[in-house]
């Protein structure tokens, strides 16, 4: 029986880790999906909230937008949370946790007006596209196509959504 190489033979449920990827390299880039992962649940936690409290005259089109918007972030977390466990290491589950590892803020205690709220979306989806972007260099240097995949589809979807978000505060 061969043994495995130090770099790559990191436990996980008792069984060596070795898919082409050191452990280094695995807990850095799990640590920006971390991130990743706590800004994606800040930013849909946020965007339900103003679903629930969006009023005035755009209350139609904010609140059905609103619902897209946090039901593709839902969507979105599973997969961020799989690809840190695929990579040997446990994915963040609490608000505490969220808490210290997102770059955005909590949503506002009072729920502010409709284009506030527009607003603090572009700059949530502005702030998880940084995030993102910021993982992207740790996946390529270690040849990690899978995160670089990912990385790439939430990129595209954040960058387009604080586009489409900005142009209604356009005059």
């Amino acid at each position: 029986m061969a043994k495995s190489s130090s770099k790559s033979s990191a436990k996980s449920a008792g069984t060596a880790i070795n898919i082409g990827i050191g452990e280094k390299d695995r807990n850095a880039i799990a640590g920006g999906l971390a991130r990743l992962l706590a800004d994606t649940y800040t930013l849909y936690l946020t965007t339900h909230n103003f679903h629930w409290n969006v009023s005035g005259p755009m209350f139609n089109s904010l609140h059905a937008m609103f619902m897209a918007q946090y039901t593709e972030l839902w969507n979105a977390v599973d997969p961020i949370a799989e690809r840190i466990r695929a990579l040997g290491a446990a994915a963040p589950g609490s608000y505490a946790q969220f808490g210290a590892l997102a770059s955005i803020k909590d949503a506002p205690a009072k729920p502010p007006k409709a284009m506030e709220m527009v607003k603090i979306l572009v700059e949530g989806h502005e702030a998880v596209a940084r995030t993102a972007r910021s993982v992207f260099p740790l996946a390529d240097k270690a040849d990690d196509q899978p995160t670089a995949d990912l990385l790439t589809q939430r990129l595209d979807i954040h960058e387009k959504t604080a586009w489409m978000l900005r142009s209604l505060l356009e005059d």
